[in-house]
């Protein structure tokens, strides 16, 4: 068996470049992930730089404390501030009667000379805080809201760097690196197994007659499928190997990346030999995508008869087993009742980036496995222009009906990145322009935040804004706010018990109007009397939603180059898998070119002929994954609808149409090389 292995990968090489190169990339596109991954954790512990010197750090009160219910008892939630408040003058007092006191900037924190317990201990007598700086067993609702007014940190350690410039930035930023690594990292899976599978089923296709031959000379079912398992193994285990000498060398490179583009901090490096469980995982997954990819291939090609060695047909009678038609319909029907349901139970969910990225998965696995019952039917629909193409036409498009599987293997990578780039580019744009849309419609004021509690187990923080004067909206005054249909009380007239930016409160006010949920630009109002120190906050509040918006601080430069990142792994696999499933069909169709040869056709017209289907497969690729993108995009435009938002469809055309070019480029060549070889 091993003898017939080794050889039918020394003869068949070039069948097996496609599926190397992409389980290759995959793999190190994994290694690379988790090396960043791997990079994030413990980045919190870098040295302290603010108060390097000092052992020992008092922050003034960071973070609102509230007391809420858990199930039959209390317990504190707590929020952080947009800026830690001043350390408290007693306390500020009797720590320089003691020790040696150091400022270094505002006094939101000080570093002190002397011993933590000690320090520790003055500070919960003169706050009133229990010991660990929460109430203790038997705290009172006073001494919660004691240690809300005036609670404060002891720091030592890492725990140092809290009150660094800088620290909440990075926290931000680990955070939207964590993300953007996840999400490539399982675009790039999906992408990878759907490629590696579509190369292996293809390549089978094509080896009918060969997989007849073995079955003639007495090889059992089993052990041809054994064949192309032990195959797809020797492949895996190379290309696997191979892919995570790339991670190593494409890891720090792709860290610089992060930093020039403001995503990572810039004290962010990947190291190639920082951690190793990432070369394990990466390798193991290379291999587990190769067998996986090849096992329903190899079940096809154990039911290959004797027979098969005769066949000269070219015309797909099987090209959609029942098997891989009941897969897809599963997948479709699954992917839109995913999406009616989440439009029906929660239209919100819809505009986060996390939904958008994930829900058209199922819809494009679905299609693309129905493929070939569908371009059938769209290719026999198309009627190419006779002064063009002239009796070309008729032979591309019945070629292509009559060639499902090459005709859908070329399709299926095109779909998946033109759906992929519609959604996410086209979702990301419209509801950043509804997010935009928004904002523009509310009065001007300063950005604040207030806090709610959310019924009676959780204290949420929302971002808000300080209005006055002519900006503020009939009815608003120091003793009312605006709210949002997010508020659990949002009826005019009703009472919000709010605390305010610096944690002072709670206080209660009058709902005197009620803005629509929207797509998260709408703001709750106060007055100034009720956004105490309004400013530039220190880090951006705190919503419910998704991403920011374009024009609002911290989102859009992150967000197009996540989008650019996960997009340009889809197209890179692509133009992958294009190429190979090309340069493999075409290079087994010499008998048929030959045959065209000897009907009169010239040179110059088969060239044309190939090109003109591989585009042609191609268009139907493009069609099918609009289709795709016209669902989710429709689906997301009714949420934002639901939810009172504008809705002003962002369609990315221009992306559209370059990705489309890329393809056609690349299967148009991919197509004509090995017909022009094969016509020499």
């Amino acid at each position: 068996m091993l003898t017939v292995v080794l050889a039918g990968l020394r003869g068949r090489w070039a069948s097996f470049v496609g599926g190397f190169t992409a389980l290759a990339l995959g793999v190190g596109l994994v290694t690379v992930m988790g090396l960043g991954l791997s990079a994030t954790v413990g980045a919190d512990e870098r040295a302290p730089v603010r108060f390097a010197s000092s052992p020992v750090v008092v922050q003034g009160q960071d973070r609102l404390a509230v007391e809420v219910r858990r199930g039959p008892n209390t317990a504190v939630a707590t929020a952080p501030l947009d800026r830690p408040q001043p350390v408290d003058a007693a306390l500020l007092r009797e720590l320089r009667a003691r020790w040696t006191v150091t400022t270094n900037g505002p006094l939101d924190a000080v570093g002190v000379d002397g011993p933590a317990d000690e320090v520790r201990a003055l500070v919960q007598r003169v706050t009133g805080e229990a010991a660990g700086g929460h109430p203790g067993p038997g705290a009172d609702r006073a001494g919660v809201r004691n240690e809300a007014r005036n609670g404060a940190r002891v720091l030592t350690g890492a725990e140092r760097r809290a009150v660094d410039p800088e620290a909440a930035r990075d926290a931000r930023a680990l955070v939207t690196l964590n993300a953007l690594l996840g999400t490539s990292g399982g675009v790039t899976a999906f992408v990878s197994v759907f490629v590696v599978a579509s190369t292996f089923a293809f390549a089978v296709a094509l080896r009918r007659r060969e997989y007849g031959l073995l079955r003639t000379a007495g090889a059992t079912p089993g052990q041809i499928r054994r064949l192309l398992l032990t195959e797809a193994t020797a492949v895996g285990v190379l290309a696997s190997a191979a892919g995570c000498a790339l991670g190593a060398w494409g890891a720090p490179r792709l860290a610089r990346a992060l930093v020039d583009g403001g995503v990572a901090p810039a004290w962010f490096t990947v190291t190639a030999s920082a951690a190793g469980w990432p070369y394990h995982a990466a390798f193991w997954t290379g291999l587990a995508v190769a067998v996986a990819g090849a096992l329903a291939a190899s079940r096809r090609a154990g039911r290959i008869g004797p027979t098969a060695a005769l066949r000269e047909a070219d015309v797909d009678a099987d090209a959609l087993p029942r098997g891989r038609a009941l897969c897809g319909a599963v997948l479709l029907l699954g992917g839109l009742g995913l999406l009616v349901w989440t439009y029906a139970t929660d239209p919100a969910e819809l505009l986060k980036r996390k939904t958008y990225t994930t829900l058209p998965m199922p819809l494009i696995t679905g299609v693309a496995l129905l493929s070939p019952a569908l371009v059938r039917p769209l290719a026999r629909a198309v009627r190419l222009p006779e002064r063009l193409t002239g009796a070309t036409g008729m032979l591309v498009r019945e070629n292509s009906a009559a060639a499902v599987r090459r005709t859908a293997a070329v399709a299926a990578p095109v779909l998946v990145t033109v759906a992929l780039a519609g959604t996410l580019l086209g979702a990301s744009g419209t509801v950043g322009a509804a997010r935009a849309a928004e904002s523009a419609r509310q009065p001007a004021g300063a950005p604040t935040s207030l806090f709610v509690r959310d019924g009676a187990e959780a204290l949420v923080k929302y971002g808000a804004r300080a209005v006055s004067g002519t900006a503020a909206p009939a009815g608003l005054d120091d003793g009312s706010i605006v709210v949002t249909e997010e508020f659990e009380r949002h009826r005019v007239g009703d009472t919000v018990e709010i605390w305010r930016t610096d944690g002072s409160g709670p206080v209660r006010l009058r709902v005197a109007g009620v803005l629509p949920r929207g797509a998260g630009g709408n703001d709750p109002l106060v007055t100034p009397a009720n956004a105490p120190g309004v400013g530039t906050p220190r880090g951006a509040p705190e919503r419910a939603h998704a991403a920011p918006a374009p024009g609002r601080p911290g989102g859009s430069s992150q967000t197009r180059l996540g989008l650019a990142l996960v997009l340009g792994i889809a197209l890179l696999y692509t133009v992958i898998a294009l190429a190979n499933t090309l340069l493999m069909a075409t290079s087994a169709r010499g008998p048929e070119l030959a045959s065209l040869r000897l009907a009169g056709t010239t040179r110059a017209q088969i060239l044309r002929t190939v090109a003109y289907e591989a585009l042609l497969a191609t268009a139907l690729g493009a069609v099918l994954g609009l289709a795709v993108c016209a669902l989710c995009l429709g689906t997301l435009g009714a949420g934002l609808a639901a939810l009172g938002a504008p809705v002003t469809p962002s369609v990315p055309w221009a992306a559209l149409a370059k990705t489309g070019a890329v393809c056609a480029a690349v299967a148009a060549v991919g197509a004509v090389l090995p017909a022009w070889r094969l016509t020499r």
